[in-house]
């Protein structure tokens, strides 16, 4: 039996093949509209990230650029199929990047007309918190790319690292990794950790890993630190997950500190791998092109 037909295409994060087309647009973008330059502005993004979770980490805070104070879009094919509301004429769209584009058009939520959307609209797609059960199908999927969970016996202030053991010369292979976790953690303790542990191999923390597209980004342990509480905090958030990442960033927002040294385009795009590495984005639709 032959495959069916795709109707619809699903937003996901670029391939590294585009990686040089998605950082020149964003530093563009940046550059000329002299943004997120402070730690507020810097948090005040990222929970905007949070809050669009039908779009990839990068491509909400593309749209966040675009147009700030956002509080949902969508596609026409989303807004037409899921939400059954019509696009209004003369709406403006605004861009996000696909595999398949190299853009796409979204809409905002108050371009459109239809039947009322509850006031959480931006939660439609929330799955719950994190279980048992998922934890186990997240060892299972991080397995298949030799990242192996370790559990240890300690107490509550040791929650967790992760180690590269081996390092692939093919870049073909995969490298090892190993990432141990505090058995005596709730599963979203656990979760915490492991998003904050994958941020930093995702960040190029730990070195270059070629069959994972990561290039090596070796920063100050500070910096390295802020990052990945940026993604773990953007990953727990936008899966309902309380994490120990908010008061941290709090420190770094009531120093007022600058957010200059840190990487936006890096952050967003741990974020949308460890995503989908872990199958946790519900990712919008559109109309395949013919």
């Amino acid at each position: 039996m032959s495959e069916p037909k795709r109707e619809y295409g699903y937003q996901e994060e670029l391939f590294p093949d585009d990686v040089a087309q998605e950082r020149t647009l964003l530093d563009d973008l940046l550059r000329q509209s002299r943004l997120y330059q402070q730690s507020r502005e810097y948090l005040d993004l990222l929970d905007f990230t949070i809050r669009l979770r039908n779009m990839a980490p990068f491509n909400a805070m593309l749209l966040q650029i675009q147009k700030s104070g956002l509080r949902y879009a969508a596609s026409e094919y989303d807004w037409r199929t899921r939400f059954n509301r019509i696009v209004k004429e003369h709406a403006r769209p605004l861009l996000t990047m696909w595999p398949f584009g190299p853009v796409a058009l979204v809409y905002d939520m108050l371009d459109t007309e239809g039947p009322e959307l509850p006031k959480d609209a931006f939660m439609f797609y929330a799955k719950g918190k994190i279980d048992a059960q998922r934890i186990e199908t997240f060892e299972k999927r991080l397995m298949a790319k030799e990242i192996i969970l370790l559990w240890f016996d300690k107490g509550d202030q040791s929650a967790g690292q992760i180690v590269r053991k081996t390092s692939a010369k093919d870049p073909k292979a995969y490298s090892k990794y190993e990432i141990h976790l505090n058995r005596n953690h709730t599963a979203d303790m656990s979760f915490v950790t492991l998003a904050h542990e994958l941020a930093h191999l995702f960040l190029g923390h730990l070195g270059e890993d070629k069959k994972l597209g990561i290039t090596e980004r070796k920063r100050p342990h500070r910096v390295e630190e802020i990052e990945a509480e940026s993604v773990a905090y953007v990953l727990c958030h936008r899966n309902r997950v309380e994490c120990r990442s908010q008061p941290y960033l709090n420190s770094f927002v009531k120093a007022n500190e600058s957010a200059a040294d840190l990487d936006l385009y890096a952050i967003t795009r741990a974020a949308g791998h460890i995503e989908r590495l872990l199958d946790l984005s519900i990712s919008s639709q559109w109309k395949a092109p013919t």
